[in-house]
Order: structure tokens, then C-alpha cells, then sequence
């Protein structure tokens, strides 16, 4: 029984550890994409 709590208790350790991480890269990346459309837009804007 205690092996059995041991590793769920391993599996919510990871679990929350990759959904973390995973929010954390989608934040960073959604960010960049804000950044990027923000530098394509001025380059338009001063060309046209």
C-alpha cells in the first residue's frame, strides 16, 4: 500500500510540474507572437 501512495503521489508531482511547464511555454509563446505582430504591424503601417 505505501508503494502505491508513493507513486501516485510521484505521478501529481509530475503532473503539476508538466502542466506547469506547459502554461509557462504557452505564455512565453504567445508573447512572442504579440511581439512579433506588433513589429509586422509598424513595418506595414510605415510602408504604406
Amino acid at each position: 500500500m505505501e508503494a502505491l501512495k508513493s507513486i501516485f503521489k510521484f505521478m501529481v508531482a509530475s503532473t503539476l510540474i508538466v502542466g506547469g511547464f506547459l502554461i509557462g511555454a504557452t505564455i512565453f509563446a504567445s508573447k512572442k507572437i504579440d511581439t512579433l505582430g506588433d513589429k509586422l504591424q509598424n513595418l506595414l503601417h510605415k510602408n504604406s
